[in-house]
């Protein structure tokens, strides 16, 4: 999941703050439970689990991304 989180196209990270958890570390637990996730690989944008379980593809992940942006600029 972090590989296809770090292969998006700079314009796309640059819309986005990319940060990481280990599971073996009280923070990654932590912040597991926060999301309420059930499994990994997780993806989380704006505090909202969006992709568990699976990895979108780059086309997939980059629109959801965008849309999130657009609606930000627009509020």
């Amino acid at each position: 999941m972090a590989k296809s989180v770090k292969d998006l196209p700079e314009e796309t990270k640059k819309m986005i703050e990319i940060r990481e958890w280990d599971m073996r570390t009280v923070e990654g637990n932590r912040r597991f439970l926060e999301l309420k996730a059930k499994s990994l690989p997780t993806i989380a944008l704006d505090g909202d689990l969006i992709y568990e379980s699976l990895i979108p593809g780059q086309e997939e992940l980059t629109g959801e991304i965008k849309r999130r942006w657009h609606m930000k600029e627009h509020k």
